[in-house]
């Protein structure tokens, strides 16, 4: 694989996970006044967290795709990538149910099948290159974390986050 293809293929998973991060963005875009209105426990971190652990996240996601995509392209790991893009889509969703619809319990489901789907990708990309795995490690714990946010703050607000 020549330098400047390698190239391309970082660039066009960055721009697939910032694209996710952009639609989850977009439903967000009243979140920190909502997040605030919430009900919420001791540990929950303050809304200006979000954002950069987010941007983070995201690209260490691209790189871990680009990876795998390294080891023989859509070709040879197209089952790795695939799963990797449904749990981006999965992704993407919960932003809307959380934020922009305000469905918790439908947050709820989402967020657990998400880390699933992580779960999934990390043991496949580890499969085929050890670094990809470990770069998605910190996002399988973050969404883990969400996960558990997202149940206090839904049972905790229903009048807010429905039931």
């Amino acid at each position: 694989m020549t330098r400047t293809r390698q190239l391309l293929g970082l660039v066009g998973w960055l721009l697939a996970c910032y694209a996710v991060a952009g639609i989850g963005a977009r439903a967000s875009i009243a979140a920190t006044s909502f997040y605030g209105s919430l009900a919420l426990p001791s540990w929950a971190p303050p809304a200006q967290v979000f954002g950069p652990v987010w941007t983070l996240l995201y690209g260490m996601m691209a790189v871990a795709a680009w990876l795998v995509w390294r080891e023989g392209g859509w070709a040879r790991q197209r089952r790795p990538l695939l799963l990797f893009l449904a749990q981006l889509v999965v992704n993407a969703l919960w932003s809307w149910l959380f934020f922009a619809w305000r469905q918790g319990g439908m947050a709820f489901v989402d967020i657990a099948l998400l880390w699933v789907l992580i779960l999934a990708t990390l043991v496949i990309f580890w499969r085929v290159r050890v670094a990809a795995g470990v770069l998605l490690l910190p996002y399988l714990c973050w969404v883990g974390f969400a996960l558990a946010l997202n149940y206090v703050a839904w049972r905790g607000n229903p009048h807010l986050l429905g039931y």
